[in-house]
């Protein structure tokens, strides 16, 4: 008798990276399907039921890994999903939660991190408490992320709302890009 394979969807625009993610998933036992975008989750989940998935948060075209969140946690409540970004916020976190994922990783990470956030999806309520206050540079970024969610990573859109040219947003963005 053989155990159900663990079937994983990764949604990333990214290509050479998801493929690379892909290869190391499939050497752990995973079955991987990859997609794009939105658009490209519907026609794998006719004949493929992932029961985890991984979403890069912004997608190519200015597309959203959030609206990917909420749709297959409409397909299945129970789907464990983790969303990975290389521009975390506090605000983009919460929305995601809230959506359905399970956990939520800044980029760089690994195989290791992620199958480590699906392992841990329930939470633990004993992590340590930070004793350290938010600085006012963290709270500028959360602030540019949070509005840059807002406007489905609009630059332009994001710096006219915070008050910024367009150009400095942009300079505070390649400054700080993890990705």
């Amino acid at each position: 008798m053989t155990a159900e394979p663990r079937r994983l969807l990764i949604v990333e625009d990214d290509l050479a990276f998801a493929r690379t993610l892909s290869r190391s998933f499939e050497r752990r036992g995973y079955e991987v399907r990859t997609a794009t975008a939105l658009d490209e989750i519907a026609p794998v989940l006719r004949d493929y039921s992932p029961g985890f998935a991984v979403v890069d948060l912004k997608l190519a075209g200015g597309s959203s890994g959030l609206a990917c969140v909420q749709a297959l946690h409409a397909h299945d409540p129970a789907l464990l999903i983790v969303v990975l970004t290389g521009y975390a916020s506090i605000a983009t976190a919460v929305e995601a939660i809230k959506l359905g994922a399970c956990h939520y990783l800044a980029k760089p990470s690994n195989t290791d991190d992620i199958e480590a956030a699906f392992e841990r999806a329930e939470g633990d309520a004993t992590v340590q408490l930070t004793e350290r206050q938010t600085s006012i540079k963290t709270l500028e970024w959360e602030r540019i992320h949070e509005m840059l969610a807002a406007t489905d990573f609009n630059i332009s859109e994001a710096a006219r709302r915070l008050g910024m040219h367009r150009r400095t947003l942009a300079r505070k963005l390649g400054k700080h890009r993890v990705k």
